[in-house]
């Protein structure tokens, strides 16, 4: 049953490689064992699948086979194929259990997965098995006829293939007609051919492949993966769930153990050879240095009494026990042939990574890790010259003990010959590498070096202009300066980006020269660093400094302007006051009362006033322009002495109204309408006493005073005395004999005329007591 099933697998399989080449216009393949042998048909396979060209040794040999299959696994393992069974030996010697191996791992990646990923992505499910037993079950859950457990003896009947179809496509066929179909073999054979002319699936399976006690696994899981890349495509979380509920198997099938016990051996070989061929004793060397191969020629010779390969050229250190196991144990034709094959093949691995290595970069950045990814390259050739020294030691011993015939002796001395040749020609190709990297890289270095210092000496005149110019003279060219500064930063920001790429510079020094032959650069990088840092500092502190005075110069341009407008809006109040001409007495307390609280607000201001002096020295200490100095001294010299104007204006008013008061009313003096004034504006200075009292006591400055009566307590004593005396007098009038005949007569208006003035003057008194 185990050979039936590797038949069915044979022929499966290729008809899938030969579809695939079909689509590829690639020749078919008859027998798939020995054609995938030599690997040219394996990356032909290959290069269809990943869209990529892949070249192919031009020989014929064994060697050039296997380096054909090695490259065909590592594009595999790049493409995250599951290759844990299969080394390029298998394939080459073809061995039918590990060729099905790895066409079904190409097959479950670029069939299954890539067909499902989609639909697995969905359900967040990394099953595909599980995920495609679900749409079966779901798809023919309609039919009592078939029931999917498993994708082995569910479909040997060929019930449930046609079901599978039917669910998706009911108008291709009738399903009684198919039911009453008495042979197993003519059901799967009706699936097989509407799958193939009405859904353009090829005809992967023969009927008698199905129609078994127990049907190959891997070719039915092919087959419906073709089956539902092309019909609709409907998974339920349910179904899923019914798939998880379903009986497990009660044992594990022979052929499944077989796999399971060959991989645990594989695996445990694998590690063993991981760890005898990888390990590394050797200290590492210091980076940035380059590695100099040993210039050995390698010429073969026949003469056994005399070795061409000087060990001290050839030996690498991790590889002395190979070597010496080699050697010291009995030459044998074979030994020699598997130790050549193992070289040659790391050999062709090698050439291949040189080559992938691509074209070197023009950006530093790009070249320094192309430079590494050499070095780290070159580290390796290294180790393993001793191992290629060997063999060709190995080889002249073995053609100077004479067992050989004339064919093996030949044979023996064309391979040294292209072991040797090849060497010699990834030993140059790869010292040439290293050399052009080492010669771009230390260009694009100097050119870096180069434009940094260019760069320095235009932005060191650059920053010394701007440090002469002057600050200002007004807020605009302050501003204007900012914007340069800025400009100045971002400059600075993308100039980072090569002063990064400097700082971690690659030097390439040999033992002669040692560290001598870096003193020079790293004098000049210490000196461009520093001028670096110095242009990085001043930006910076200048940075700090324009802030500063913009804010500066901003606040006191703000208290400027909200000065001015006060000063223009009060010398507008005290214009439309009246001073003359009045036409009753209301009118000309009106007056009296308007000038007291501009007197008031004038006292008030004188605060701001101070606060302008503030700014103005403040920001001139952090400025120092003799200019921008003047031009302030004179603004402030303006608004002081329109503050005057002002103070005179109100003055002026106040005597006019006092003198039109005298004028038409004898009894009150000019002395007591500036009192009246006087009391209120007294009034409002207490409270900006009280309020400054509050606050702690500004810095001394420059003031303009204005002269205030301060004695209150007296003031308020007489003011108290008079109204007092006026009381009195006002109820003496009211019980007098002639208050008696304007009550009789009920004429009031020439005793209201005589009481005007007093009652007003009475009416702002009180109030002052009450505010007081």
């Amino acid at each position: 049953m185990e050979d039936e099933r590797e038949d069915v697998q044979k022929k499966t399989f290729t008809k899938w490689v030969n579809a695939q080449f079909s689509k590829f216009g690639k020749q078919h393949i008859e027998n798939l064992f020995s054609d995938l042998q030599d690997g040219r048909r394996l990356l032909d396979l290959l290069e269809g699948l990943t869209g990529q060209k892949l070249p192919k040794e031009k020989g014929s040999t064994r060697v050039h086979a296997l380096n054909n299959v090695n490259k065909a696994l590592r594009v595999l393992q790049n493409n995250n194929v599951d290759l844990v069974n299969i080394g390029s030996t298998d394939i080459v010697d073809g061995n039918h259990k590990l060729t099905l191996g790895l066409i079904w791992n190409i097959i479950l990646h670029w069939q299954v997965k890539n067909v499902m990923k989609n639909i697995m992505a969905g359900l967040q499910q990394t099953n595909s098995e599980k995920i495609l037993l679900s749409w079966v079950r779901q798809s023919t859950r309609n039919y009592p006829q078939v029931n999917v457990i498993n994708f082995t003896t569910s479909w040997s009947d060929g019930l449930a293939l046609n079901a599978l179809i039917h669910s998706h496509r009911p108008d291709l066929f009738d399903w009684n007609s198919v039911v009453c179909q008495q042979s197993a073999t003519q059901r799967l054979e009706h699936a097989f051919n509407i799958a193939r002319y009405q859904l353009g699936i090829e005809k992967l399976l023969d009927p008698e492949d199905v129609a078994t006690t127990y049907p190959d696994k891997k070719s039915i899981l092919m087959y419906i993966t073709s089956l539902f890349q092309v019909l609709p495509q409907q998974v339920s979380i349910e179904a899923i769930q019914e798939v998880e509920m379903l009986p497990r198997p009660p044992k594990v099938t022979k052929e499944e153990h077989f796999q399971l016990h060959h991989q645990m051996h594989y695996s445990q070989q694998i590690t063993v050879s991981l760890a005898q061929g990888y390990e590394r004793t050797s200290s590492p060397k210091p980076r940035f240095k380059s590695y100099a191969y040993t210039q050995a020629a390698y010429v073969t010779t026949s003469d056994p009494t005399r070795s061409p390969f000087p060990s001290q050229h050839l030996e690498a250190p991790e590889d002395k026990s190979f070597g010496s196991s080699l050697i010291e144990s009995e030459v044998n034709l074979d030994r020699y042939q598997t130790a050549l094959e193992e070289v040659l093949s790391w050999l062709l691995s090698a050439e291949d990574t040189l080559q992938a290595q691509g074209e070197i970069s023009n950006d530093v950045e790009v070249v320094k890790e192309q430079f590494h990814t050499h070095e780290g390259y070159m580290m390796d050739l290294t180790a393993h010259q001793g191992r290629v020294g060997n063999i060709l030691q190995l080889g002249s011993q073995l053609i100077g003990t004479g067992k050989l015939s004339e064919d093996e002796e030949t044979e023996v001395q064309e391979q040294m010959n292209l072991l040797n040749s090849r060497w010699e020609c990834l030993r140059v190709a790869s010292m040439e590498k290293q050399s052009n990297l080492h010669r771009v890289l230390m260009d694009l270095q100097n050119q870096k070096l180069k434009e940094l210092n260019d760069w320095l000496t235009k932005t060191e005149e650059r920053t010394r202009k701007m440090e002469e110019e002057p600050l200002g003279p007004d807020l605009e060219d302050l501003k204007r300066q900012v914007q340069q500064h800025k400009v100045l930063q971002e400059d600075l920001e993308q100039e980072q980006v090569r002063v990064n790429s400097l700082t971690h510079m690659v030097v390439v020094v040999d033992e002669s020269s040692g560290d001598h032959a870096t003193a020079a650069l790293e004098e000049q990088l210490k000196v461009l660093g520093d001028r670096w840092a110095n242009i990085c500092r001043w930006t910076e502190d200048r940075w700090v400094l324009l802030q500063d005075i913009l804010l500066k110069w901003q606040r006191l341009t703000e208290e400027q302007c909200l000065f001015s407008a006060w000063l223009s809006e009060k010398e507008d109040a005290v214009n439309r006051i009246h001073t003359t001409g009045f036409k009753d007495q209301n009118e000309m307390l009106s007056s009296l009362q308007k000038l007291a609280i501009l007197k008031a607000d004038l006292e008030k201001k004188k605060q701001s006033m101070d606060k302008l002096y503030s700014l103005k020295q403040d920001l001139l200490s952090t400025l120092k322009n003799k200019s921008v100095t003047q031009k302030m001294e004179a603004w402030l010299e303006n608004f002081a002495q329109c503050w005057d104007n002002l103070v005179q204006k109100l003055e002026k008013s106040t005597a006019q109204i006092s003198q039109a008061v005298t004028t038409t009313q004898p009894s009150l003096t000019q002395t007591t309408v500036m009192e009246t004034v006087t009391m209120v504006t007294t009034r409002e200075q207490i409270l900006i006493k009280h309020a400054q009292e509050e606050l702690p006591p500004p810095p001394p400055q420059k003031k303009r005073q204005i002269t205030v009566d301060s004695e209150i307590r007296k003031r308020l004593d007489v003011d108290i005395t008079e109204l007092h005396s006026w009381i009195t007098r006002s109820e003496a009038v009211l019980q007098s004999p002639e208050f008696a005949i304007y009550r009789k007569e009920g004429n009031f208006s020439d005793l209201k005329e005589k009481v005007n003035v007093g009652y007003a003057l009475i009416f702002i008194r009180v109030h002052i007591l009450c505010c007081l």
